[in-house]
């Protein structure tokens, strides 16, 4: 069963740390995002594989995109 990682806000794909067919397991640091000038990172929500990376360094997202889909 897949597993989206959403971004918990609004900014900048500052970094991303993982590719896809690495396993990563919960909480884990799968991406950094830059907002209001500080750096945030978001975490697996739970142990998987990532299948497919939806963002790269310097994209913009909003509150609620899909960033990464773990299997």
């Amino acid at each position: 069963m897949a597993t989206n990682v959403e971004a918990p806000l609004a900014g900048n794909i500052w970094e991303v740390l993982v590719k896809v067919g690495d396993s990563v397991e919960e909480d884990d640091e799968l991406v950094i995002i830059e907002a209001l000038k500080m750096e945030n990172p978001v975490y697996a929500p739970a142990d998987g594989t990532v299948k497919e990376i939806k963002v790269a360094k310097g994209d913009v997202v909003e509150e609620d995109d899909i960033l990464i889909i773990l299997e």
